[in-house]
């Protein structure tokens, strides 16, 4: 694990003790983020979270990229047997047999969309409010994730609770939940604001 630059600026107090982390903090999370193929990568990554830490994730993320297509939800959603199979003995990724058949099965739903992922997913964007001021003020989960994980869930999506969901919103910058001092602004952090794209 590679030490994090100390370069004076004031950050939230979670992306500590890799310069991985500091760089996913500084550079991503919060960041308004659109396109389907890139909303089912983070959708399906939150997923593979759970129970476990983000910074494990990021640090497999090149692997989980090549293992799952990229997450390129028509190509994914073709996996098959053998696939679940081959991603189960990856040692790249976490080799979860409910998780790996849940992102195939929601690449699968989210191929079916009506409107796509996108527009379903931020059509649960909460209004834009003010930063909080320390990290007791993050919620873990918000009327709006709920509402979201039981849409997605009425949908046949697997393993997006509403905790899931809350962490969905804060990553592609739905809500910003960077605190009040913490040095990092996104002009696109709200969901008001001017959209980025970003290929899956």
């Amino acid at each position: 694990m590679s030490a994090p630059v100390d370069d004076g600026r004031i950050r939230c107090p979670w992306p500590l003790g890799s310069q991985l982390y500091l760089d996913y903090h500084d550079t991503e999370w919060g960041r308004t983020l659109h396109g389907d193929d890139a909303l089912y990568e983070r959708m399906s990554l939150e997923a593979f979270q759970s129970g476990l830490s983000w910074i494990t994730i990021l640090r497999k993320r090149p692997a989980f990229r090549a293992a799952f297509a990229d997450f390129a939800i028509e190509r994914v959603a073709g996996f098959g047997p053998a696939d679940v199979e081959r991603l189960l003995t990856d040692a790249g990724i976490v080799r979860n047999r409910a998780k790996i058949e849940a992102t195939i099965a929601n690449a699968r739903v989210a191929a079916e969309l009506d409107g796509g992922l996108d527009a379903l997913l931020w059509s649960f964007a909460p209004p834009a409010r003010p930063r909080p001021r320390t990290g007791a003020e993050i919620p873990a989960v918000t009327p709006e994730s709920t509402a979201m994980a039981r849409a997605l869930k009425k949908r046949g999506f697997r393993f997006v609770g509403p905790t899931t969901a809350y962490a969905l919103m804060q990553a592609v910058g739905m809500v910003d939940d960077h605190v009040a001092d913490c040095w990092v602004r996104f002009e696109d952090s709200f969901s008001n604001s001017p959209v980025r794209e970003e290929a899956g």
